[in-house]
């Protein structure tokens, strides 16, 4: 397929309207639907921290769904590697799913390193206003290098994983995220508490 064919098939296209509505799907999962974004350095605690809070609403009888860095690369965006352009078309396309699942009425949790402001900024802007909520996994790289448990970090020091965020690639923090969790001093059942915190002061869900 040229990019000519790509263009033609998205200039006849056109957004259907579903009868059913993103309020009508909220309304059937009794709350509110949102988009929360976990950003920071491999090993900063993204995963865990996002899966922990999706157990957390789990048991609150809220709808969720984690888009999780390793893998949404395994399937969706399994033909991307690891540059800078490759990065930011990761980010395009998680993006526009997690738009999708908000609009199916679904809480939807992201665990990526997402290094690039411009690229989270964008995802932003995909939502309406304050659908998006940008968490700051915040957490110092020598100690992300200390608990290196995939060995990501050493391999990068010995340039066997060249655009490694952080080593060989930068990482921008958030400008103005929604919530910063010192995930290196905070444990984690607290972390879990500031996120779900942030989520009833936002009028997401209701306090349990």
């Amino acid at each position: 397929m040229t990019d000519n064919d790509m263009t033609s098939k998205s200039n006849n296209t056109v957004w259907h309207n579903a009868t059913v509505t993103r309020k009508d799907r909220e309304a059937l999962h009794k709350h509110k639907s949102a988009v929360l974004w976990f950003t920071g350095l491999s090993g900063s605690g993204k995963s865990t921290l996002s899966h922990a809070v999706e157990e957390r609403l789990h048991t609150m009888k809220v709808s969720t769904f984690v888009l999780d860095g390793d893998n949404v690369r395994h399937g969706l965006c399994n033909d991307l590697g690891f540059s800078d352009d490759h990065r930011v078309e990761n980010i395009r396309r998680i993006g526009e799913v997690a738009k999708l699942l908000a609009e199916a009425g679904v809480i939807t949790l992201t665990a990526f390193i997402s290094p690039f402001r411009e690229d989270r900024n964008g995802a932003r802007r995909l939502m309406p206003h304050g659908d998006f909520l940008e968490i700051y996994c915040q957490c110092p790289i020598e100690v992300c290098e200390q608990r290196d448990v995939k060995g990501l970090y050493k391999k990068a020091r010995a340039g066997e994983i060249p655009f490694f965020t952080g080593i060989g690639s930068p990482y921008e923090e958030p400008d103005k995220p929604d919530l910063v969790v010192d995930t290196h001093e905070l444990a984690l059942d607290k972390s879990v508490d500031a996120v779900i915190n942030l989520m009833v002061e936002r009028g997401i869900i209701s306090k349990a």
